[in-house]
């Protein structure tokens, strides 16, 4: 076997393995060839046939080819060449596998691979095919398939990219020399095991001397020391990738790497100047602003935050000063009202610190600066300002009208001292109870004052300039009305007096309370009587309990609703005040029956009770008619309903089946109409005017003829069980009768019970020995049943 490869760039160190496999066939046994052993098989014509081993020269590796041929030939890949080729063209070598046919192509001849395509190695690495060689004559195989692989051959033809740039970083400001700033790694698509084609240096083509890249790894790093982010904050750094390890003639790529300086706090905060000056009014208002200042700091962020303050103690008690987040500037507020005439100008040390500092940096000096700001206070017209801001004043009630309350006062505050005038606001009462003076400021009653009315009385004093009168101040003015004891007091009559009939000597009905509309400083002191000068009260007695109560009590025995229901106690009152006032009144007391030994006293006015429940006339006059109603629909329908039954007489077509119904429920004990026992005891006095309701009304009467011949003899009282055997012979004999389904009952208790009647009706009356005490228990509902059996306990 030989194999000979032939390419434009052939390669030493493969031409001399080439040498070596084909010198080395002629003079020793190779690794890679061993010698075929004859095998015969006999087959079944009596023929042999000859099996040949292959040879491992026939077994293939792989074969090379350049990337990126050019040309207009096809590129010459190798050979196929089997032993039994003596070059007389009797051996065909067949091409399969990846690009048989299209992208290889092989001489059946000579075996000769050719390449008819330029291959790219970065699309496709290599390809597996497969060899096999026929006698052409006989088309039978000289060699078995054997399966082999061409290599594409890597050239440089990729340069290196960095598939994710442009890129952005940043590092902050002030950063010392070979700080990490950020790596960038480039991407080759060549061959990285074969020579250099992928094998990458990094260099720097754009931001020195801030910034370097190292070669190996393609870290950027900072390359100066202090950058300051206020001088420069953006740099491009333009980086460089080029393969065959950076030699001449090698590929190359580029990216740009946006870095950024991030800012420290490296700078204090400085006022643009020393001094400054602010103009404010003295009317401005206390807790608004009144100027600003700012100091610049040029970091951002909180490195550029700045708190304010006044340090000098004159500044600070009329000022205050506030930081405005988003500007940064120093608002300054006004704490107390100022004044021209006391003061006409203040002088601020105003301070601006830095609220985040750094350590590292406090080298380069203190994070804060000062300025002084001088405040001129400016003159202005303001209105009167009273000596007070609120006024509480006294008066008694019904003092005279006239009556000196008491006086406001009010000055104009500048310098100019301008005469006020005063008057009172009616617009917020329309009751006009005060007035003042217009020059004085004293304030009198105009109307006669009463506490017990209106106890307290607001009214708004305004006081104004003569030389400018729309300059107004207002001032409140509480006027309280003190008490006098100007009324008598009264009986409390929020609960009526109630009496039981069967209250005793001596007992206590009620306890009474007084109430007066005056007003006591130390607890109001009443006293108790009845009138005098009138005669004795044979019913009741008041008893002064000496703790602002007093106590109805009974002088007799027995009240007796029915004799008299009401009674009429008058009471004097007497109060505690100075001069001291009395009161009569008249008590109502009221009759009424209480539960037996007076246990629970919850008398009830009768007459109260609808009252009670809350119903007026109009809603009882709407439930009687209601009522009235449903008494009318309920006669109606009962009208409708017996006048719509359907007679008993059963129709000639159809007697079968028919179960008559009486359903009549009688009237009780004392319906002596529904049915009359006489009957039952005398049942011939009947029976001429009794008639069947279950056959037809001829039929009736003609039973009612043959029944008249046949009457059996008349029975005694005491023969009601023979009247009865008598009715069931009949009613088994009667032709006339229904011929099934109809059923008749009679019932008979019998004579001589050992239990007896269960009827009252002649029972004869026994008294029971049953207490009825309990029905005390039950309440007011139960009061007149109570009595009647405790009347009859009584009686009995």
């Amino acid at each position: 076997m030989r194999i000979s490869t032939t390419s434009c760039l052939c390669h030493i160190l493969v031409f001399l393995c080439f040498i070596q496999r084909y010198y080395g066939a002629s003079h020793h046994i190779p690794a890679d060839k061993v010698t075929i052993a004859k095998n015969q098989t006999k087959l079944a014509n009596g023929e042999t046939e000859v099996h040949h081993r292959p040879k491992r020269g026939w077994i293939w590796n792989q074969f090379f080819v350049l990337e990126e041929h050019i040309g207009p030939d096809t590129q010459y890949v190798g050979k196929l060449h089997s032993n039994s080729d003596k070059g007389d063209g009797s051996v065909r070598y067949i091409l399969s596998g990846e690009g048989a046919g299209s992208i290889f192509i092989i001489n059946e001849v000579t075996g000769d691979i050719h390449a008819t395509e330029s291959l790219d190695r970065e699309r496709k690495a290599h390809y597996v095919l497969h060899a096999q060689a026929f006698d052409r004559n006989t088309e039978k195989p000289l060699e078995p398939k054997s399966e082999f692989i061409i290599k594409v051959q890597d050239i440089n033809d990729n340069a290196p990219t960095f598939p994710d740039g442009p890129f952005v970083a940043a590092v902050p400001e002030m950063s010392g020399v070979g700080t990490s700033v950020y790596q960038v790694t480039a991407t080759d698509a060549d061959d990285p095991t074969y020579g250099n084609s992928a094998r990458v240096v990094y260099s720097i083509l754009q931001g020195q001397p801030y910034f370097s890249v190292d070669p190996k790894t393609g870290v950027i790093r900072t390359a100066l020391a202090n950058m300051d982010r206020e001088a420069r904050e953006h740099y491009a750094v333009v980086i460089q990738a080029k393969d065959m390890a950076g030699s001449v003639g090698g590929l190359s790529g580029s990216t740009t790497i946006n870095i950024t300086l991030t800012d420290v706090n490296d700078n204090p905060p400085k006022f643009p100047q020393k001094n400054y000056q602010l103009y404010v009014p003295e009317s401005a208002q206390v807790g608004k602003p009144v100027g600003k200042i700012k100091a610049n700091d040029e970091d951002l962020g909180i490195n550029a935050e700045i708190k304010y303050s006044i340090i000098n103690s004159e500044g600070a008690a009329m000022f205050s000063i506030n930081t405005d987040r988003d500007t940064r500037e120093g608002i300054i507020s006004l704490k107390k009202p100022l004044n021209y005439e006391r003061k006409k100008t203040y002088t601020l040390q105003i301070e601006g610190v830095n609220t985040h500092v750094e350590p590292i940096f406090s080298y380069l000096g203190p994070f804060k600066d000062t300025a002084t700001l001088k405040i001129t206070v400016g003159d202005v017209d303001e209105p009167p300002v009273f000596s007070m801001d609120y006024y509480i004043m006294d008066v008694y009630e019904n003092a005279r009208i006239g009556r000196e309350v008491g006086a406001v006062t009010a000055r104009d505050p500048d310098s100019k001292n301008s005469h006020v005038r005063y008057f009172i606001d009616h617009s917020e009462h329309s009751d006009k109870y005060f007035n003042i003076d217009m020059d004085s400021g004293v304030i009198k009653t105009t109307q006669s004052l009463d506490r017990e009315e209106m106890p307290w009385h607001n009214i708004t004093v305004i006081a104004s300039e003569v030389d400018n009168p729309s300059l107004l101040s207002h001032v409140p003015v509480t006027v309280q009305v003190l008490d006098v004891n100007d009324n008598p007091p009264e009986i409390n009559k929020d609960n009526e007096v109630i009496v039981c009939e069967s209250s005793r000597p001596g007992q206590v009905i009620q306890t009474m309370t007084a109430v007066d509309k005056d007003d006591f400083a130390n607890g109001q002191r009443f006293s108790f009587s009845l009138p005098s000068g009138i005669p004795v009260n044979p019913n009741f007695t008041l008893k002064d309990n000496k703790d602002n109560t007093a106590s109805i009590i009974t002088r007799r025995r027995q009240f007796n609703r029915l004799v008299q229901e009401l009674y009429e106690l008058p009471i004097v009152v007497w109060d505690g005040g100075e001069p001291a006032l009395s009161g009569t009144s008249t008590l109502t007391l009221r009759v009424c029956p209480c539960q037996r030994n007076g246990r629970v006293q919850t008398c009830q006015d009768e007459r109260g009770l609808l009252s009670s429940a809350g119903l007026s006339t109009g809603a009882l006059i709407a439930i009687l008619l209601c009522i009235v109603i449903l008494l009318a629909i309920v006669v109606l329908f009962i009208t409708l309903r017996r006048s719509k039954k359907e007679p008993l007489i059963i129709s000639e077509e159809d007697v079968r089946e028919n179960v008559v119904t009486y359903d009549d429920e009688g009237g009780g004990e004392e319906d002596t109409e529904a049915f009359d026992i006489i009957t039952l005891r005398n049942p011939a006095a009947a029976e001429e005017f009794k008639f069947r309701r279950d056959i037809r009304p001829e039929a009736a009467r003609q039973h009612g003829q043959n029944r008249g011949h046949h009457s059996p003899p008349e029975l005694n009282q005491v023969d009601v069980q023979e009247f009865i055997k008598q009715r069931l012979v009949e009613a088994d004999m009667d032709t006339n009768g229904p011929p099934y389904d109809s059923l008749q009952t009679y019932a008979y208790e019998g004579q001589m019970s050992p239990t007896g009647s269960i009827s009252s009706l002649d029972s004869p009356g026994t008294h029971s020995e049953q207490d009825y005490n309990y029905l005390d228990d039950w309440g007011p509902e139960f009061q007149k049943l109570a009595e009647l059996y405790g009347e009859d306990t009584d009686d009995n």
